[in-house]
């Protein structure tokens, strides 16, 4: 099966459809809501979960109706949790605004309770991220906490996956432990200062970020599919026609990291993260929409 190790945030999901966003002080009719599972950490958990990884998230909850959807989505996909609740605190939200026509996404997140991840925190988890195959973090939860989680990881020889968002500026030396970093166009241009609107230019990019001490770098490209350094450009897997984009970026990466854990190679690793993304797309939500394993083989 392969092990991963997740370090991240849920947040529940509350998706608002509409024409358009709202400007200030105006106020808009939706066409439809939404309450789900989100987050990035958990969302990547799900999908590697339902890739068929054993997964474990580590993360902090509160003691409310969310964490008890939180913990009821990784039941159901068979994540192990490693996140205490937090009397005084609350589970992470996010407002998801989802244009009606083109499916695209604006977020706000709000991570409560998981905010308060510590280095302490991880250096607490240290022999379970030494025992997997595969450890991916996020920066949604605290900097600190995920610098030094993939610190640990690679220190077991446990191969480390950054994806770095949302967009932040990074510590020096945090690339150096990272085996793979999968930002998008936008994350990768603030990592180097490049710009990614070709594919010329997406090397450029890698090369840069390679240079910054990656391993290897993958630049997410939405519908195109990703630029793996050193291969190229590995296409998109479409599945239909898209209903919604919020959390693709977290199948792809909950994909990605679910094969490599299993010993597939890297390259074949980012076409199955481009077909769980493209199967996620299909369907409304972020966990929710994760697919299982012979969705993806079947797609492939």
């Amino acid at each position: 099966m392969g092990k991963v190790v997740v370090l991240g945030v849920f947040v529940a999901d509350t998706a608002y459809r509409a024409a358009r966003l709202p400007r200030m002080g105006e106020t808009l009719m939706g066409k439809t809501f939404a309450l789900g599972p989100g987050g990035k950490g958990s969302n990547q958990a799900v999908a590697c979960a339902r890739i068929g990884a054993e997964t474990h998230i580590i993360s902090k909850l509160g003691q409310d109706d969310f964490a008890r959807m939180a913990l009821g989505i990784w039941e159901q996909a068979g994540v192990v949790s490693h996140a205490p609740q937090l009397a005084d605190s609350f589970t992470g939200a996010a407002f998801i605004f989802v244009d009606d026509a083109t499916g695209d996404n604006a977020i706000i997140i709000s991570p409560g309770a998981a905010a308060l991840i510590s280095a302490g925190d991880i250096e607490a988890h240290a022999e379970l991220i030494g025992s997997a195959s595969v450890f991916i973090t996020q920066l949604e939860q605290p900097m600190q906490a995920a610098v030094r989680g993939v610190q640990i990881a690679r220190a077991a020889g446990v191969t480390t996956v950054l994806n770095p968002a949302p967009a932040a500026e990074l510590p020096d030396g945090m690339l150096t432990y990272c085996d793979y970093i999968t930002p998008n166009e936008t994350e990768a241009e603030a990592l180097t200062g490049l710009a990614v609107a070709s594919d010329v230019q997406a090397e450029a990019a890698a090369r840069r970020l390679c240079e910054m001490g990656v391993g290897t770098p993958i630049i997410t490209l939405g519908e195109r599919g990703a630029w793996l350094h050193g291969h190229g450009l590995i296409p998109a897997v479409k599945a239909g026609p898209v209903v919604e984009t919020t959390g693709a970026g977290d199948a792809f990466n909950g994909g990605f990291a679910a094969a490599l854990a299993q010993g597939i190679d890297p390259v074949q690793a980012v076409r199955i993260g481009c077909a769980t993304a493209g199967l996620s797309v299909t369907r409304p939500g972020a966990a929710a929409s994760m697919p299982e394993w012979a969705e993806v083989q079947a797609l492939l």
